[in-house]
């Protein structure tokens, strides 16, 4: 599915030249659930954000489905992030002044020819799938931590995509909450093949998932 060759990402100050990512290469298969850990700093979330096409190396190749990202136009990318990645964010980002379902509803807006009936369908359905069916007239103010990451990743699922990229989704939550949102990502990758790539730190959850890539002041270790 993802296929990263020799993958750099430099930021560059008039004095300070900054190496975020320093050769990686890395192969993500379909159905995989796969972890990346290391200490904060090396270049987790910048791998993150270039694999779900947010940010661009400063130099190598990324290819999805065997076709670079550079030969894509930004539309196609724009319609690529929007259909085939869903996103999982550490702090939610969840909009307080909207209810739980007019989050997930929101990514779906930016799809043409889904009407407003869909939308809700689409909405409403993940929000049973993470077990919150009964919560979608509340705010997340209204919820628990455990419970905006199942509206998170519910937003996720709505767009039905291939691809989950999850940054720390248990890192704001306490042991018993976060085991009930990896479990939910276990589940998610089992039953319906999703692909999974988290980034996390922690080894307990990690080791659950397939594969364990280390990474270290940028470069890929294990």
């Amino acid at each position: 599915m993802l296929q990263l060759t020799g993958i750099e990402k430099v930021y560059q100050t008039r004095t300070i030249e900054t190496v975020a990512l320093n050769h990686v290469n890395l192969t993500i298969n379909q159905g995989e659930f796969v972890s990346i850990m290391g200490p904060s700093g090396c270049g987790k979330s910048t791998l993150l954000s270039i694999m779900g096409l947010l940010d661009e190396p400063t130099s190598g190749t990324l290819e999805i489905d065997g076709r670079p990202v550079q030969s894509y136009s930004d539309k196609e990318l724009a319609r690529l992030r929007n259909h085939k990645i869903g996103f999982v964010f550490q702090s939610y980002h969840l909009i307080n002044d909207l209810s739980v379902l007019d989050n997930v509803e929101l990514p779906l807006l930016y799809r043409s020819g889904v009407s407003g009936k869909e939308r809700q369908q689409r909405a409403y359905a993940a929000l049973e799938k993470v077990g919150l069916g009964a919560r979608t007239n509340h705010f997340p103010s209204q919820l628990s931590g455990g419970q905006r990451q199942r509206v998170a990743i519910a937003r996720a699922l709505a767009g039905q995509p291939e691809l989950i990229l999850a940054d720390e989704p248990t890192g704001n939550l306490d042991s018993v909450m976060g085991e009930e949102i990896m479990d939910l990502l276990l589940t998610l990758n089992r039953e319906e093949g999703t692909t999974i790539v988290m980034v996390t730190h922690d080894e307990q959850q990690a080791l659950k998932t397939q594969r364990l890539i280390r990474f270290f002041d940028g470069s890929q270790v294990s």
